[in-house]
């Protein structure tokens, strides 16, 4: 029985007795691309986000990656790790893919991380980014264009620190980011942490929880909820009456949910690698052209998804379109030769970007849209705190 990949997108083929670049018949063949962008349930928003960055990219690329016609071939994960498992192994063994790109949540990255290196394609993360594969586990077909799952957290305990806020109460969901969460603001934060609260990953009503930060009344909180959590959490929050207790998040206040969220979430603070403000003609382009061919403002899952294909272009067009030599497509990959959304971005010795973070708030835009706006720039130019951690093996 075969196996249902998801929609196609067919990026470009070559039409037939057109004249084509003097390369072998292999290389001519289409670049192929896995995307992996959860397309069902609650948190199917944050993969829209993703897919649509790419198809983006690709668009702005005329649909070739390094001067080869491409294809994208849509893989929904259904967030379960064995669905994605069986879906981007079809993609690997039947498709032939070429790249594996994309991933929201952690889970499913850890899943497939396996399936798609062993056979040296190279897989990169466009968001998830646990801070295993950082560390120890770094892997040399693994790349990611988004940060290490710790660092927005991270963000969010110094910006608490410089607020001057003494106790804090954490709340995040009980999966691997869930824990960095809380790991990446307290290696930043040095006040009393009175809670930390761990919640399902399915759950949706907070009332519970609310109690709690009503009874301890700390200086603020922090939270990770990301997709339909979120939007819950910062409804039930601000109908609680909690809002004069600050909320301090990270990927729980972003575009991908604010359109539900709406006013509730205005003045809320992120932690973030982008925001749609940032300055800079190539980010000014992409939010431009993201709203006019989607309708909606980009979220940093659009945003990393979209520097991925610049990222992809760049390497194959340094390799002239070989994809054979994996050592060369390595090092293209890590030289990072493109023009990011984000201004400054390189490839650490893990694979995971050195770049900026910046303090970001929620507000209403004149047309009645919602967006995160940057506050400050709390890190410069950083690495992930695993990096040093990483002894690359060899491919």
């Amino acid at each position: 029985m075969s196996i249902q990949i998801g929609r196609r997108h067919v990026m470009g083929l070559a039409a037939a007795g057109l004249a084509m670049p003097a390369v072998g018949r292999a290389q001519a063949a289409p670049v192929k691309i896995g995307l992996v962008a959860v397309q069902t349930g609650p948190a199917a928003s944050l993969g829209t986000h993703l897919r649509d960055g790419f198809l983006l990219g690709m668009r702005h690329l005329e649909n070739r990656l390094g001067g080869r016609m491409a294809e994208v071939i849509q893989i929904d994960d259904e967030l379960k790790p064995d669905v994605a498992v069986t879906k981007v192994r079809a993609a690997l063994e039947r498709d032939k893919v070429d790249f594996v790109v994309g991933v929201v949540f952690s889970n499913i990255l850890a899943a497939v991380m396996r399936p798609v290196t062993e056979q040296q394609t190279f897989l990169i993360s466009t968001n998830a980014g646990p801070s295993p594969f950082a560390g120890r586990g770094c892997n040399p077909f693994f790349f990611a264009t988004s940060y290490v799952n710790d660092q927005n957290h991270a963000v969010m305990g110094r910006a608490a620190q410089d607020a001057g806020y003494k106790r804090m109460m954490l709340l995040t969901p009980n999966y691997q980011a869930g824990r960095d969460a809380m790991a990446g603001f307290k290696s930043e934060y040095k006040g009393e942490v009175v809670d930390e609260i761990f919640t399902p990953l399915t759950q949706m009503d907070f009332s519970s929880e609310l109690a709690r930060i009503a009874s301890a009344r700390p200086d603020a909180i922090f939270t990770f909820m990301p997709g339909g959590l979120g939007v819950n959490l910062v409804r039930q929050y601000r109908q609680a009456g909690l809002a004069n207790i600050p909320f301090l998040s990270a990927f729980t206040v972003d575009e991908s949910v604010l359109p539900a969220q709406g006013a509730a979430a205005v003045g809320f603070q992120t932690g973030t690698s982008w925001t749609p403000t940032l300055p800079g003609e190539a980010n000014a382009r992409f939010v431009r052209d993201f709203e006019a061919q989607f309708n909606y403002v980009p979220a940093s899952y659009a945003a990393h998804a979209y520097d991925a294909a610049m990222l992809l272009d760049s390497a194959i067009r340094k390799t002239g379109g070989n994809l054979a030599d994996k050592g060369a497509l390595r090092a293209a990959i890590k030289a990072a030769d493109f023009r990011s959304v984000r201004g400054n971005f390189a490839f650490g010795e893990n694979h995971f970007p050195v770049q900026d973070f910046w303090l970001a708030k929620v507000a209403a835009r004149p047309d009645g849209k919602f967006q995160t706006e940057h506050v400050r720039k709390v890190f410069d130019n950083v690495t992930d705190p695993f990096a040093a951690q990483c002894r690359m093996p060899a491919a």
